[in-house]
């Protein structure tokens, strides 16, 4: 096959020359006219060459449809159009516009030799590797020891972990007991989202709920910012997502490196946003996706159901809702719902592991001193969750943010350690989530006046000279260096990517461009800014690496100094609760303070009586007592919000 390349810019023919010599290496013959050529010399010199193909090139944006109209113009008059096949491309060029205009096709920019060989050849499955990639799910956490590697950290570890399991052997909770009713009546359900929407609560699951949760089961009283999203609404949504479904076509966007893998954060308080938002992520290359819930919700004891939406922040969660996200991932797409903070933690966490997320998201630590949940109960909550993502062969991340309040990352660090080693211990696979951000301990002590580089270097060769768990930084990257600015957004998150990729972590959590400064809802174009930035990153660093400065190594090693040093006096309080109390791993200086919610919950188990164990409450709740102790009673179908 003889093909013609025609320039048709007065100095440029750069694409063309690239092209003709991959047409060459592949066997065409070809011939390469000099820019600066008039239409009537392209069809002159098409048939004296006697092409079979013409490809025409405009490297310039401007005035390309007038100009395309005029080739088709010339070469029918001169004989050539519709007997020799003709594909235009360059800037501003689509396919829809050339094939409007009568071409065969038409190629931007960013077209492969792939699909050019594919339409000489009309043989659409030489480039379907590049037009219809298709990813496939990694298997996530990548493979490490998870094994600690300094002799004293590890004793620490090892004695606070043994004084966790000993405490919680004999405590439970409202939210356990919760976690394991909703468990039980899991196994019962059948059907799929479509055509089931709530769980058949009991009168001893609802015993224990707080009383907003009761009104709405009993009363049909929804709180002030939720209301029920109607069969109508879900069966449309449906439908959309079977069409996103149907043209998505995903992609990569590392390059030539296995990680890491980028997961964005949604939760925009409807599933149905949520859903179309993750599509949106997925098409521009997101490996996974993390589900946000609501703040009210950590604070609340017990989970409403059913196709839930919530005018403020994160999306509930349901079964019903977890479900219809769910339905919206592509098969390549990892999925993690959070767990790690509330009084609902148990019982999220068997919601995730029952539907199928290939990880939850679980620590003691933040959420008590951060979270806003009293350390006892989340101890007891936080150790069931662990057993559950077990059970359910689910990992589970461990995230620092309590450096956003002003924890220095030494401190959040070791109850970092902490949860991993208890993960561990409990047969769990632990994911370490620190978090590289501009935070107000790092501020005050001008540790990146200089640079962003060095101290979040120093966090992370920390964590690795001291173990070798899984790291993935969140949550986002970049945090408190994002301004309103989308642009300045976009670039600081990607070069928060790259400084990663050469650290060698597994996974980043990255946000949009309007996240952290937005006035209104999370925008698709505001993912689509950081990702596609991201993407460039990687094509631009490739296999390079970025560089610290000495000062990183000083850093590295006072952070493992400070982080042993908050293990020893963690070992050494009567117990981990206690230490969570008396502001060892943050205190109201660092600008926390041990959480509320839950407060005097936690039950003690006492001597069986019986054949089976009595409970006995810390603080006299009645109620979550007479829930424990009573039989299962008839079930009560859960009614919908009017």
């Amino acid at each position: 096959m003889k093909i013609l390349l025609a320039p048709l810019d007065p100095v440029h023919d750069a694409g063309l020359k690239l092209i003709k010599r991959k047409l060459e290496a592949l066997g065409y013959q070809c011939v390469l006219l000099p820019p600066d050529i008039t239409v009537e010399e392209i069809g002159e010199a098409a048939l004296k060459e006697k092409v079979d193909m013409i490809f025409v090139g405009r490297t310039v944006g401007y005035n390309v449809e007038q100009l395309f109209r005029r080739v088709r113009h010339v070469l029918t008059q001169q004989g050539v159009f519709g007997k020799v096949r003709i594909a235009i491309g360059g800037m501003a060029v689509t396919t829809e516009l050339a094939q409007g205009m009568g071409f065969e096709a038409g190629y931007g920019p960013h077209t492969t030799i792939e699909e050019i060989h594919a339409l000489i050849e009309k043989n659409p499955e030489l480039a379907r590797h590049i037009t219809h990639p298709v990813k496939h799910k990694p298997k996530f956490p990548f493979p490490h020891d998870n094994t600690v590697k300094d002799s004293t950290t590890q004793k620490y570890l090892d004695q606070i972990v043994d004084g966790i399991l000993d405490w919680t052997a004999s405590r439970t909770s409202p939210g356990v007991v919760r976690a394991h009713i909703t468990e039980s009546q899991l196994q019962d359900v059948h059907g799929s989202v479509e055509s089931y929407t709530a769980l058949p609560f009991t009168r001893d699951y609802l015993a224990q709920c707080d009383e907003a949760v009761v009104d709405f089961f009993q009363k049909n009283i929804c709180p002030p910012s939720v209301r029920q999203i109607t069969q109508q609404e879900v069966d449309a949504y449906n439908q959309r997502i079977d069409i996103a479904k149907k043209h998505f076509h995903p992609r990569v966007l590392q390059h030539g490196r296995a990680k890491p893998l980028v997961f964005v954060q949604y939760g925009t308080g409807c599933p149905m946003m949520d859903g179309m938002h993750i599509k949106v992520a997925e098409s521009w290359g997101a490996d996974g996706v993390l589900h946000f819930d609501p703040a009210w919700g950590a604070r609340t004891e017990g989970l409403m159901d059913g196709f839930l939406t919530n005018a403020e922040d994160g999306t509930p969660v349901t079964y019903a809702n977890l479900s219809l996200i769910k339905r919206s991932l592509d098969v390549a797409t990892l999925w993690t719902v959070r767990a790690h903070r509330g009084l609902n933690t148990p019982e999220i966490a068997v919601l995730s592991g029952f539907l199928g997320a290939d990880l939850s998201k679980i620590n003691i630590v933040y959420g008590s001193i951060c979270g806003g949940t009293d350390p006892a109960r989340l101890t007891v909550d936080g150790v069931d969750a662990i057993r559950t993502a077990v059970r359910y062969k689910m990992p589970f991340d461990i995230p620092t943010n309590e450096e956003l309040a002003g924890v220095p990352p030494h401190k959040a660090f070791a109850g970092m350690l902490i949860m991993a080693q208890l993960g561990r211990r409990l047969g769990a696979q632990p994911v370490l989530k620190p978090l590289l951000c501009h935070g107000p301990y790092i501020m005050v002590n001008e540790l990146m006046e200089q640079n962003y580089v060095d101290y979040n270097f120093a966090k992370i060769r920390a964590l690795q000279t001291l173990a070798d768990f899984p790291i993935w930084p969140g949550e986002p990257i970049g945090f408190m260096t994002h301004s309103e600015e989308k642009e300045q957004s976009a670039t600081t998150t990607s070069l928060h990517v790259a400084m990663c990729s050469t650290l060698g972590v597994d996974a980043v959590t990255t946000a949009s461009t309007d996240e952290a400064f937005s006035h209104g809802p999370i925008t698709s174009a505001g993912r689509v800014g950081s990702l596609r930035s991201i993407e460039e990153v990687f094509r631009f660093f490739g296999q390079t690496d970025v560089a610290p400065t000495a000062k990183a190594d000083q850093w590295k090693d006072e952070i493992i100094s400070g982080i042993n040093a908050v293990l020893k006096s963690a070992a050494g309080a009567p117990s981990f609760v206690d230490a969570l109390y008396q502001g060892i791993f943050g205190d109201k200086a660092d600008g926390v303070y041990p959480g509320r919610a839950g407060k005097n919950s936690v039950i003690i188990s006492t001597a069986p009586k019986n054949g089976r164990p009595g409970l006995r409450p810390v603080d006299g709740r009645k109620k979550a007592v007479r829930a424990a102790k009573s039989a299962r009673s008839a079930t009560m179908a859960a009614r919908r919000c009017r």
